[in-house]
């Protein structure tokens, strides 16, 4: 059985007026089940000149499960951002540098992840799916 672990570490010296220490660890698991994901497109890189939405994972190509999507802008510069859709429903924008790690299930044909850039310039986005099978 495959293992896979997520972590994610949160700390700020100064956000609450008191040190902020958060960190967290889930395995990543098919739905209704202790068995791990087997499956991972890998780390995916696409770059974008167009503001034009762009579908980055179909909604129709992968069965109903508890998937899990990883996005990430590798822009430095501040006012850029892809905008993120689920569902023709704006999920938020990604700014520089952010990241998304996210459940996704793909039960329907129109619950496409799409992204679309902030500027016509070339964008990037780091992307990648685990994927419940």
């Amino acid at each position: 059985m495959a293992t896979t672990t997520a972590t994610i570490s949160l700390s700020s010296a100064d956000l609450t007026g008191d040190a902020l220490a958060l960190s967290t660890t889930s395995t990543l698991t098919k739905q209704n089940s202790l068995t791990g994901l087997t499956q991972f497109t890998g780390v995916g890189r696409k770059t974008r000149s167009s503001q034009a939405a762009l579908t980055l994972f179909d909604g129709d190509a992968y069965a109903n499960g508890s998937h899990k999507v990883y996005l990430r802008n590798t822009s430095t510069v501040a006012t850029e951002y892809f905008t993120i859709e689920i569902n023709s429903e704006q999920m938020g924008k990604l700014y520089a540098g952010d990241w998304a790690f996210f459940p996704w299930e793909a039960n329907a044909d129109t619950n496409d992840i799409k992204i679309a850039a902030s500027v016509d310039t070339a964008m990037t986005i780091e992307y990648a799916l685990f994927i419940d099978e």
